[in-house]
């Protein structure tokens, strides 16, 4: 049985002054929290599917293993010999960013990567424009695996027409994330387990050659191209061969799907498969290829040559198909990846609620058909060529990479209370972050056309995100516009004027809710300040857990007193729930209280806090 709640209400304010009546801003409140209570029940009581081990592993697997069948030739034209040197420096780095993946993981085990971090370490704008470039991410792998995948099976059977073949590759494997994650994993795993096998037999035939034909090997040994010096191919071979891990902050992006456990293992098993693949294919080729033959072949197609060199027609014929399968499979990363950031993002109300809606599988039909049609959108915009796609891939990806690093640093300097069992040295971390920002130097050095397409398309989408985010601030410049004006037409502008502060109203009137266990006055302070300059909300719910206690802090409501008058536009409420603080009285407060889980908040908690954030259902912590 529920004990009834205490109730202060701290300095009322008469409705005059904020420039609308009572019942208008009844009225306002009513129609938000009806809507807010829709969204909420709609994203908290959805189906969800936990993923395995390999499941999950299949997945982001596809994304980034994809990369095997070109990554090799794209470093051989610029590093040569020293190929499977860098790819093994590269697999280093991805050695030391598992450790940053996993405690940024462990810590907040959310879904939305590099968002999620940032979120939750700093303010909301600075996570969306992280965000933004995840998002570049996916569309350009997405457009690019899929249209390569169809390359590779045009060379097979000429008679496919790539870019109509390339856009019913979107449109299957978005309707397969339409169905459920459940089944598009069973999709994945069975390409990923296609795919390794593949690879395995090719390495395997290719150092049989090898062994048989030693001549080829030992003329490629230490040749460069271009007589380029050593540090040179070094650097260059290091920077484009960085792509060779894209993928690996996929997992990241849809943790809340994974079962418990299974993050730290999908990032072990990827960076496994490069470790050992990548090298491995990038010495068979050396191995089979004359040195002239991989730097004149289609880097697309160059593993289709190798095959073809081993054993014929037949081992090339089928490579090419599991190229094509393995790289569309990285288009299923991407839906499922983004879905999960979008998902996150729409919660925080960085962009439009109308993208929460679920369909009765469970799934968010509208952001994997938005994301959809943006793809097929891009591949008419550029006509389908991949060297403009590719530059905005680089940048996008390593960004991402770097942007995870820098929210690694400030999870320790920020949330270093935060319970993880796996934290990554700091040595280690800066090391990452620098290896990063020379692989994204060494990008621009060898093509710095990339950024200028990279902005074509991250300032649109920028500006989406921050418009979102800042539509108060447009709303009341709107609203400033509209007094200037309109003066002279007073019935237009007394209309238009009660309509743009019913849209304020309706922001303004968001409610929060802050836990506190009794913090002194400037605990209190920065809470509340942490809301004025990062939400929109003006009416924040102070909630006070009493376990067996008769009465709150005797200073609690006197010290809220006290704020209330110093911050006159906020209204401060404080409520008294007895019982024990966990998911069950956060989930009454929300359905209570019609404030989703996300904009709920308490201060950092420590060593023995009993739950973990996963359970406490996206509660942030803000101070």
């Amino acid at each position: 049985m529920r004990t009834p709640d205490k109730k202060y209400t701290l300095s009322p304010k008469s409705s005059t002054d904020r420039g609308v009546t009572f019942k208008q801003q009844t009225t306002a409140r009513s129609q938000f929290r009806a809507n807010d209570k829709r969204m909420v029940s709609q994203t908290l009581h959805k189906p969800r599917v936990r993923l395995n081990s390999l499941e999950a592993t299949a997945i982001c697997g596809n994304d980034i293993t994809s990369s095997c069948v070109y990554v090799s030739a794209i470093t051989a034209s610029y590093a040569g010999a020293y190929t499977p040197i860098v790819l093994l420096l590269v697999a280093a780095v991805l050695y030391l960013y598992r450790k940053i993946y996993a405690e940024v993981g462990e810590a907040l085990p959310l879904n939305g990567g590099a968002y999620n971090c940032l979120l939750n370490t700093t303010t909301k704008s600075k996570a969306s424009v992280a965000a933004c470039f995840t998002i570049l991410s996916y569309i350009a792998t997405a457009v690019i695996s899929a249209k390569v995948s169809v390359e590779y099976l045009h060379a097979v059977f000429p008679s496919i027409e790539v870019i109509p073949v390339t856009i019913a590759v979107l449109a299957v494997f978005a309707m397969l994330t339409i169905i459920g994650i459940g089944e598009s994993a069973r999709v994945a795993t069975c390409i990923f387990i296609t795919h390794l096998t593949a690879l395995v037999l090719l390495c395997l035939g290719g150092l049989y050659f090898i062994i048989n034909n030693p001549e080829i090997i030992t003329a490629n040994f230490w040749q460069v191209p271009d007589g380029r010096m050593p540090w040179e191919a070094l650097f260059m071979g290091f920077a484009v061969a960085m792509l060779g891990v894209s993928g690996f902050e996929s997992s990241a992006n849809f943790i809340e799907e994974q079962k418990p456990g299974v993050f730290p293992k999908t990032l072990r098993n990827m960076w496994l498969a490069v470790t050992i693949l990548n090298p491995l294919i990038a010495t068979v080729a050396l191995g089979v290829l004359t040195m002239p033959s991989i730097l004149g072949s289609s880097k697309e197609a160059m593993l289709v040559e190798v095959a073809r060199n081993i054993g014929g027609n037949v081992p090339a014929m089928l490579l090419a198909i599991d190229a094509a399968l393995v790289l569309s499979g990285a288009v299923l990363a991407s839906f499922v990846g983004v879905t999960g950031l979008v998902t996150r993002m729409t919660l925080d109300r960085c962009l439009p609620q109308a993208l929460l809606t679920v369909n009765v599988r469970g799934t968010n039909h509208r952001i994997i058909l938005m994301f959809f049609f943006l793809c097929v959108s891009i591949i008419f915009i550029t006509g389908g060529k991949t060297t403009i796609l590719a530059g905005v891939y680089t940048i996008s990806f390593l960004s991402v990479m770097a942007i995870f690093a820098l929210g690694n640093i400030l999870l320790k300097v920020r949330r270093g209370r935060l319970p993880r069992k796996i934290r990554a040295s700091w040595i280690a971390t800066f090391i990452a972050l620098a290896m990063v920002a020379i692989g994204l130097a060494g990008n621009l050095y060898v093509e710095i056309q990339n950024l200028k397409y990279f902005l074509y398309y991250f300032v649109p989408t920028a500006s989406i995100v921050l418009i979102t985010l800042y539509r108060q601030h447009i709303m009341q410049f709107i609203l400033f516009v509209v007094d200037e004006i309109m003066t002279s037409l007073e019935l237009s502008h007394r209309r238009m004027r009660r309509r743009v502060q019913r849209w304020i109203e309706r922001l303004r009137s968001t409610g929060l809710i802050f836990f506190t266990k009794g913090d002194d006055v400037a605990s209190l302070n920065r809470a509340i300040l942490y809301v004025q300059e990062n939400e929109v909300a003006k009416r924040i719910t102070v909630v006070h857990v009493l376990d067996g206690t008769a009465e709150p802090p005797p200073r609690l409501a006197s010290d809220l007193r006290l704020l209330d008058e110093i911050y006159p536009d906020i209204e401060i409420t404080l409520v008294v729930r007895k019982g024990k603080f966990g998911p069950g009285i956060i989930a009454e407060l929300s359905e209570e209280f019609g404030i989703p889980t996300n904009y709920m908040f308490l201060g950092t908690p420590g060593d023995r806090f009993p739950h973990s954030l996963s359970d406490l259902g996206g509660v942030r912590f803000i101070i």
